[in-house]
């Protein structure tokens, strides 16, 4: 029996309601991506306020890894919920951030003691990791790459590359902020499958360091293991090795960004195990907390250590139910079962978009790690074309499935549904996707005869 239903239109007319009642209600700033009201979400299905049910390859863009109301998640929230729901930790002190803080130390790469401070989001974070690196290297700069996406507050959005939506009209931004090349310039590396010596990555981290700023001033890179917003790239091998070998000669903190690569979405538990780095620095939100909002810097114990006593800290960081739902999560993965599924569910993708590669022209790559998938649009010239990747978005959504896109030009389809997905959900929605390429490819066609 197919799991998408249609009982309307897509909006229908509830969530057309909601449409209106937003506009009055919400400032237009706050992006829609579907015009669509959900009431119900189980393991990776939707159902919407009119009843339309739904396929979710978005996962709350890669928060829910483990399933819409994993099971396991519920029953550990409301055991905390039974006891207390907050206390803030900075003033009374309880178990479950502890316990937590103990496992984000114990799973996260590197061996070495290491310490976890937890708060409340990606952006935060980010923010947190660059004070401690600047308290522990008592230095001002931070290099960042280009694609980067690190969150919308003012230094999150200063180590972000894409200027519309994020940074338009919100500057000016934080100085001693540098951009290097993720590896090879995009121009370069998109659509290639290239590599990095050594002597590569030092030679542009040496352009860098004489001509846009001196290593002696950098407190910290922060980096993606793989883009996420930036187009789901994979950077060319060798680029991340060599880059952490070089900031560690340098006395540079090295900073890894997993807050969506992390918690098995590449089929490892973190992304930096495929390139076998240990970061001084991993950064983890999203699905680390299984739907609740959640997010910790897990790191040396002697960097983590820099910023003095209550330098670092918030008042609903590490809520008790969010650290609740956390250590279920970490139990989720602990048999190994949903990282192999993230890397079935990539196979399984990728051998479908490859055929469609071979039939679409515009169709100019397929690219991913694990179930963390992408297929990116170009025009005849090669270049970036988002009218495919708007467009087969749409259509999805119509036909019952939730896909987002991505990338510094929006041409990219990215793929980030609950690993817990089953198969016969998966090759229904990679049907409906199928079909709607076709239909996208007859309405360029059309345009195409029209505009000449």
């Amino acid at each position: 029996m197919p799991t998408i239903r249609l009982k309307t239109e897509i909006p229908g007319p509830v969530s057309r309601t909601l449409i209106e009642r937003r506009a009055h209600a919400v400032p237009r700033g706050v992006y829609a991506s579907a015009p669509v009201y959900i009431r119900h979400a189980e393991g990776a299905v939707l159902e919407d306020v009119d009843g339309n049910r739904f396929i979710d390859l978005a996962g709350g863009i890669g928060t829910i890894n483990v399933g819409h109301r994993n099971p396991r998640v519920l029953a550990a929230v409301q055991r905390q919920l039974d006891a207390f729901l907050h206390l803030c930790f900075s003033v009374t002190g309880y178990e479950p951030y502890v316990e937590l803080a103990e496992k984000l130390n114990a799973i996260t790469p590197g061996h070495f003691p290491k310490k976890t401070l937890l708060v409340n989001s990606g952006a935060e974070a980010v923010e947190n990791a660059i004070k401690i690196a600047r308290a522990h290297t008592v230095r001002p700069a931070i290099l960042c790459v280009e694609d980067a996406f690190h969150g919308r507050t003012m230094l999150g959005m200063s180590l972000t590359s894409k200027t519309h939506p994020y940074k338009h009209g919100f500057g000016p931004f934080l100085s001693d902020v540098y951009r290097i090349p993720y590896g090879l310039p995009a121009a370069v590396r998109i659509g290639e499958r290239l590599s990095m010596s050594h002597e590569d990555v030092e030679q542009l981290l040496d352009h860098t360091f004489r001509r846009v700023v001196a290593a002696e001033s950098i407190a910290a890179i922060i980096i993606e293991p793989v883009l996420g917003e930036g187009g789901f790239l994979v950077p060319p091998a060798g680029f991340l090795p060599a880059l952490a070998d070089i900031c560690r000669r340098h006395g540079i903190v090295f900073i890894a960004d997993e807050v969506q690569t992390g918690f098995g979405r590449t089929g490892e538990l973190f992304a930096c195990t495929h390139f076998g780095i240990e970061p001084d620095l991993i950064l983890t939100a999203k699905s680390l907390g299984g739907g609740l909002p959640l997010a910790g810097v897990t790191g040396r114990a002697e960097i983590m250590d820099a910023p003095i006593p209550g330098g670092i800290g918030g008042t609903f960081g590490g809520n008790p139910a969010s650290c609740a739902a956390a250590l279920a999560v970490i139990e989720e993965f602990a048999d190994g079962a949903l990282l192999a599924r993230a890397r079935s569910l990539g196979e399984r993708f990728q051998r479908r978009a490859y055929a469609w590669q071979r039939q679409h022209p515009f169709i100019g790559d397929v690219r991913g790690l694990g179930a963390m998938q992408a297929i990116e649009f170009v025009d005849r010239d090669g270049a970036p074309w988002a009218a495919p990747a708007k467009k087969l978005a749409q259509h999805c959504l119509r036909a019952g499935v939730l896909v987002l896109t991505a990338g510094t030009y929006d041409n990219v389809i990215r793929l980030l549904m609950p690993l817990v997905i089953s198969d016969e959900q998966f090759n229904e929605a990679l049907e409906v996707m199928d079909c709607n390429l076709n239909a996208v490819a007859a309405e360029l066609g059309e345009m195409a005869v029209m505009a000449n």
